[in-house]
Parts: C-alpha cells; sequence; structure tokens
C-alpha cells in the first residue's frame, strides 16, 4: 500500500460514525462493516497486503482465535470515534468505544502496512496490546507484539512519500479487488481443476476396467464347471499337485494350472466354487459399481465446470478450502461438504448421497431441493430458527450449480428437514415451503 493512497483512504473513512462488524473472513482479511453496510476489507498478508471493497467475500470459516473472540467483542456496533495515519507512516489507527457500555471503553485499532511486520493490534487506552493478528517476540523483531506489553512505536520512516491522488477512493477500493482477483483466479482456477481432473481420470480408469457381464457370467461358469470336474476326477487328483489333469464329461482331458499346493481334490473343488460365487456376485453388484462411478464421474465434471465459471476467488475457497491438517474426519464418498460462513452445507452428489442426507438431516435442518425437476439435495445443518438469507442463497446456488449446466433463472425449494416426507429412495414430498431464484447468467 502507497502511503499516499492510505492517507486519502483515512480521509474516506473519516465519514463513518460506526462500526457494525469486524471479523476475519479468511486467514489474513479483516471485514470491517461501517454504517451497517459499508464492507471494508484488509487484506493483512505480509509482502502483498491491501484493502479493497467487493460485492461480498464469503467466508468459509468462523475464527474463534483469542484474536477473533476479542476483535468481536471490542468492535461490536461500536463508536468511531477517530481514524488517522499514526505518525504519518502505512499505520491505520482506529480509535472506538463500545455504543452499549455504561462506562465509556476506548479501544484501538491498529492496522500496520509495515512490509514484514504486517499487523492487526487491537490495543487499550494505555497502549496495552489486548490482542493481535500476529504475536511477535523479541528475537524476531525490536518491537514486542504479546498480550500485556506495551506496544512501542514503529521508528519513522527515512524517506518522504510521493503523492498519489486518487480521483474517487471507493472507485480505488474496488478496483484494487478486481486487480487481485484478475491476478490470481486464473492461476487458482487452473491448480484446482488439475487436481479435480487427476481424480476424474483415474475415476474413469475404474470405469473403463469394470468387468463386462458376459466375462463374469463366463468366469462363473467356467469355474463351476472346474469345481465340478475336480470332484468327478477326485480318485485321481494326487495331494498338493501344483498342475492336474482332469477329464471331461465328453471324455477329452484339459490340464489345470494351480496357483498353490492343495492337500486334497476337495479343497481345489471348494476353490474353483468360491471364484464362481464370487464372479456371480460381481455380476449381481455390477449395476450397482458401474451406478455409483458414473455419478462420481458426472459429479466431478460439474466440480470442474463450477470452479471454470467460478468468478472470484473467495468462491473456489469455498468450494475447495485449505485441508486441515490432523483432523481425519471420515466422509461419505456420495457427499459433499461445504462451509459457508460457519454453515455445514451438505450435497448428495448422487442417489445413494441423496438418500443418506434425507436420512440423516436433524429436523430443524433446512432442505433444499430446485423446484419441479430433478437435482442433489442440500442440507443446511442448524439449530437456528431463522438462517441469514445470504447462506440460503449461496447453498441454493450450489443446488443448481451442481444440478445443471445450463445458464438459466431457476428456482429453489427450501424448507425444513422436519416437513419432508420420503416416499421411496430419494423421492420426497414436501410442503410449507418458500422458493428462491437463482440466476446462473450472472453467476
Amino acid at each position: 500500500m502507497k502511503l499516499s493512497h492510505l492517507q486519502q483512504i483515512i480521509d474516506y473513512l473519516q465519514n463513518f460514525k460506526k462500526i457494525s462488524v469486524a471479523h476475519r473472513v479468511s486467514d489474513a482479511i479483516i471485514k470491517i462493516v461501517f454504517d451497517k453496510n459499508d464492507a471494508i476489507y484488509f487484506n493483512m498478508q505480509r509482502a502483498n497486503s491491501s484493502i479493497f471493497k467487493c460485492q461480498e467475500y464469503p467466508r468459509s470459516k468462523v475464527y474463534n482465535a483469542p484474536f477473533d473472540v476479542i476483535l468481536a467483542k471490542r468492535f461490536h456496533r461500536a463508536n468511531l470515534l477517530h481514524v488517522e495515519l499514526l505518525h504519518g507512516d502505512k499505520i491505520i489507527r482506529i480509535k472506538s468505544s463500545l455504543a452499549s457500555a455504561y462506562k465509556e471503553e476506548i479501544t484501538y485499532l491498529q492496522i500496520e502496512f509495515t512490509g514484514k511486520y504486517t499487523n492487526v493490534i487491537i490495543l487499550d487506552e494505555e497502549n496495552v496490546v489486548l490482542e493481535a493478528l500476529r504475536h511477535v517476540d523479541l528475537f524476531s523483531s525490536f518491537r514486542e507484539v504479546k498480550v500485556g506489553q506495551k506496544l512501542l512505536d514503529v521508528p519513522p520512516a527515512p524517506f518522504v512519500a510521493k503523492e498519489y491522488p486518487l480521483e474517487d477512493v471507493e472507485e480505488f477500493l474496488y478496483g484494487v479487488y478486481e486487480k487481485e482477483q484478475n491476478a490470481k483466479l486464473g492461476n487458482l482456477k487452473k491448480q484446482k481443476i488439475a487436481q479435480l481432473e487427476k481424480k476424474l481420470t483415474k475415476l474413469q480408469k475404474l470405469y473403463e476396467k469394470l468387468d463386462s457381464l458376459e466375462s463374469l457370467e463366463e468366469e462363473a461358469e467356467k469355474n463351476e464347471h472346474l469345481g465340478n470336474l475336480v470332484l468327478f476326477n477326485a480318485q485321481n487328483i494326487k495331494p498338493y499337485a501344483r498342475e492336474i489333469t482332469l477329464q471331461d464329461y465328453d471324455g477329452t482331458k484339459r490340464k489345470v494350472s494351480l496357483s498353490k499346493e492343495y492337500p486334497t481334490p476337495f479343497m481345489i473343488s471348494e476353490m474353483f466354487f468360491a471364484k464362481s460365487k464370487k464372479a456371480k456376485q460381481r455380476m449381481k453388484h455390477l449395476h450397482i459399481e458401474e451406478e455409483s462411478l458414473r455419478s462420481k464421474i458426472e459429479h466431478l465434471k460439474r466440480f470442474i465446470h463450477v470452479i471454470q465459471e467460478a468468478k472470484d476467488v473467495a468462491k473456489i475457497e469455498m468450494l475447495l478450502p485449505k485441508k486441515i491438517q490432523n483432523k481425519k474426519v471420515k466422509q461419505s464418498d456420495s457427499i459433499e461438504v461445504f462451509w459457508i460462513e460457519g454453515y455445514k452445507v451438505q450435497l448428495g452428489k448422487n442417489e445413494k448421497g441423496n438418500i443418506a442426507l434425507l436420512k440423516n438431516a436433524r429436523a430443524k435442518d433446512i432442505w433444499l431441493h430446485m423446484k419441479d425437476r430433478p437435482s442433489a439435495h442440500v442440507i443446511i445443518t442448524t439449530d437456528k430458527q431463522s438462517l441469514p438469507q445470504n447462506i440460503i442463497m449461496a447453498a441454493a446456488r450450489l443446488c443448481v450449480e451442481f444440478s445443471t449446466t445450463s445458464k438459466d433463472r431457476f428456482l429453489v425449494d427450501y424448507t425444513q428437514r422436519r416437513e419432508v416426507s420420503v416416499q421411496s429412495g430419494a423421492n420426497v414430498l414436501y410442503n410449507k415451503y418458500k422458493t428462491i431464484e437463482v440466476d446462473t447468467r450472472e453467476s
């Protein structure tokens, strides 16, 4: 961030009177809502920090670290008293007090765009650190950032900054977001699509390797016949032979090699009968395996299409978040799980997944399905009486995006799971529902 730009952003921020909400939307991006509906995002990535505005930056995770708890406690519905650049450096200092407090309690939010030591620090009136996005010890810097310790000032910058006037600060903030998106979006899409295509290729190879019904039937008949022939020729088979000669019913003789030695002919026949039985079982369940692989392949193709159509990085990060290490949570391979602003949203990849969702959902969970047409079933896990409309809209959009690739206006019905009556499989009847419109032409 240029110092000149920060000074002009400070002038822009001085028009606001309140802070409605402050929370993280990703590991290093903080959202501050001024005067109820003006959201400004502070990207605190080291060496790549920025301030931007956008229509919406969905958070896939609700952060509950001590920093986030203090941030919410001190700046939720707070009065904005003053905004300044501290000592004329790249440090925004926001002075606030809680609107609901009996006694005025001053808190400072210090947002530092200082390269290597980029940070967000919450301070009390005595300049004592209450919490920080990044804690810094004396081994890393002369300036310790530690809870309970007084914060030292940053030494003044040894240069005079150039002026870079902005015609419109708000337009500049939207432009920052668009520029960052254009730089990141292409690479991120390429990376994520490559990961999904790798999975798709693996599934397609498994599908191609599936035995045909005819070959399984032939294998079952062959092994059953060999098992009977072994019993028919039992008196002529020597124990522990690796090769046996069997006389068929028509008098012809055939040599059969065995994979291992058997002490009795009856064990050889049991081996062939077991192979025959296994082939028959595979014949019986072949259509299930085919359908399972086919539905997974179709789901991955739709997933790739959704990534290709994504218009921002936040959407891709929500669809494919970074994997959390050391957390082994077993998930069904028929259900896709997403997190939207802390709400768990599950989507059935196929009929099996849809059935599982219906079976395991709780009464107050919200169920979604496209109106009057086949689609994925979606469940939003919640025990709240009212669900934010943006969460319902995001889940409805997922329902549409993973059900069709068409560009159009679609209707999605939603209701509590208790209102959904399962008829058979994933076929349902429901009442007391509401309908929301999803326009994929503008997604």
